[in-house]
């Protein structure tokens, strides 16, 4: 790649004419209507991070940010040619694959997560192709599917997702079943010849399809683990994790991958994937169906099902209740668990959120060790103030519109003794966790009435005769404080 960089403006002309000659060779270069402008590139450059690490192909953010005036209209012209060929030069394709452990205390290699360390360059192009295959793909992405794109984050699956339940426990006779799918690496499973298929039958221009299958295909990578590199190896197959377009890729890769039945919901954040069977009068056929399309889809989609790791919980708060016969997928019984920790929140089979709670107290309690001794450093006030919310509030308030309407009094108390003591140690008030609660559940709400592609959009609607939302009729106090019915009381009362 450094071949390519000018020493100075007068360089330019015959390294764009390198260039073009080089990556056009082979590849003729049909008509697209999509190219970079001079001023976006240089909008990009200006951004980078100095203090990021240069690619493996030798070129630092500090290069492109100081440079930027110099480099912008040679690289506008580089990634230009790229488009207009559908080729994605190799020397941008290279990449270091760096393991970054999953958990503590690492037991296997499946405890890795094997992060792609690419060009900088590349990862500035693949910024200025995003929002336009966004263009394409944002209205017709399947509304259950909530990683990576606006107004969608963890909070809003898990309470759409105990929504679906609460209201449906709501009737009699009624219980729900929900298998938490862990796939095996399933960013590395793309296959680009099939993902550029999905991607036509979603509008996205052939040229633009024909671009993401050359960036995905015949990239060379290699293995970082300390100070040893393992040799280069090029593969064909995945979307590496670390690039800018790999979250939307696997997203449209999956898009397709739904439930054909009302009564199944299948909710998807990335490759967390959570099947939920809403089951009256005992009849699971539907949602068994749904679990075998599931696993087929998969099969025919390059995707393998971790079986070991995919597990089930069921809810079910009927009287009187008969064993529920296990789920098998590939040969495997599904193991069923009273708790799970979906999307970074403990989900229990009852419902409850003491355990969830009594974790986050445990984190903050262990961050009030660290404000204590700036107290003993004499730190200002203010500067205290602004690490305790930062270090400890954070997590006090991790997801808690969605579970602090539902905790117990006990609970809350639990939890506004730790801000209490904060308080005494900075020395001034500070935010109860109620008003925090209240504004972010409105500032929530807010923003899913102001969204109609949102699925819990029509919740916030109003009737036509008044300005007010529809109340939404509850049965039991679970569902009567879980995030929505309660969103829309807030609402309401303002």
């Amino acid at each position: 790649m450094a071949h390519l960089l000018p020493v100075n403006q007068q360089d330019t002309p015959l390294i764009i004419h390198n260039f073009r000659h080089l990556v056009l060779a082979d590849h003729p270069s049909p008509s697209t209507a999509f190219s970079v402008t001079e001023e976006d590139v240089l909008r990009l450059f200006r951004k980078q991070n100095p203090r990021k690490s240069l690619g493996p192909d030798g070129v630092s953010p500090a290069t492109l940010r100081h440079c930027a005036e110099v480099l912008s209209p040679v690289f506008t012209d580089i990634f230009n040619i790229s488009l207009e060929s559908c080729h994605v030069p190799a020397c941008f394709k290279l990449s270091t694959i760096v393991p970054v452990p999953k958990k503590p205390h690492v037991t296997g290699l499946n405890d890795y997560r094997p992060v792609a360390l690419t060009s900088v360059v590349i990862k500035s192009f693949e910024r200025l192709v995003l929002p336009h295959l966004k263009s394409f793909t944002s209205p017709v992405l399947d509304p259950l599917q909530f990683a990576y794109r606006a107004n969608r984050s963890v909070d809003n699956a898990i309470n759409l997702a105990l929504h679906f339940i609460l209201q449906h426990l709501d009737s009699p006779g009624t219980y729900a079943r929900i298998l938490f799918v862990d796939f095996s690496s399933a960013f590395n499973t793309i296959l680009p010849a099939l993902l550029q298929d999905k991607l036509s039958m979603l509008n996205v221009p052939s040229s633009t399809c024909r671009w993401i299958t050359d960036f995905l295909t015949d990239r060379r990578q290699c293995v970082r683990l300390g100070k040893n590199v393992s040799t280069t190896q090029t593969i064909s197959t995945g979307s590496p994790q670390g690039c800018v377009l790999s979250p939307l890729l696997f997203s449209l890769y999956t898009n397709c991958c739904t439930s054909s039945h009302d009564s199944v919901k299948l909710i998807k954040f990335a490759d967390d994937t959570t099947l939920i069977g809403l089951i009256s009068d005992g009849d699971e056929s539907a949602y068994r169906r749904e679990v075998e399309r599931l696993v087929y889809w998969c099969s025919s989609n390059n995707l393998e099902l971790n079986a070991q790791k995919t597990v089930e919980m069921i809810v079910d708060f009927r009287k009187v209740t008969a064993p529920s016969l296990p789920l098998v997928l590939t040969d495997t019984p599904v193991t069923t668990v009273d708790s799970f920790r979906f999307l970074g929140t403990t989900i229990t089979h009852d419902l409850r959120w003491e355990p969830s709670i009594s974790s986050l107290i445990k984190k903050a309690q262990q961050r009030m060790y660290f404000l204590r001794q700036l107290k003993k450093a004499k730190l200002p006030a203010q500067m205290m103030v602004q690490f305790y919310t930062a270090i400890i509030e954070s997590i006090l308030t991790s997801s808690i519109a969605v579970w602090y309407a539902g905790a117990t009094v006990r609970d809350k108390h639990r939890l506004q003794r730790i801000v209490r003591s904060a308080e005494k140690v900075i020395g001034c008030s500070l935010p109860s966790l109620q008003d925090l609660y209240v504004s972010r559940t409105r500032g929530r709400a807010g923003r899913i009435a102001a969204d109609p592609s949102h699925p819990g959009h029509r919740l916030f609607e109003p009737p036509p005769s008044g300005r007010r939302s529809r109340s939404i009729r509850t049965r039991t106090s679970r569902h009567k404080n879980s995030f929505f019915p309660s969103a829309v009381r807030l609402v309401n009362s303002l």
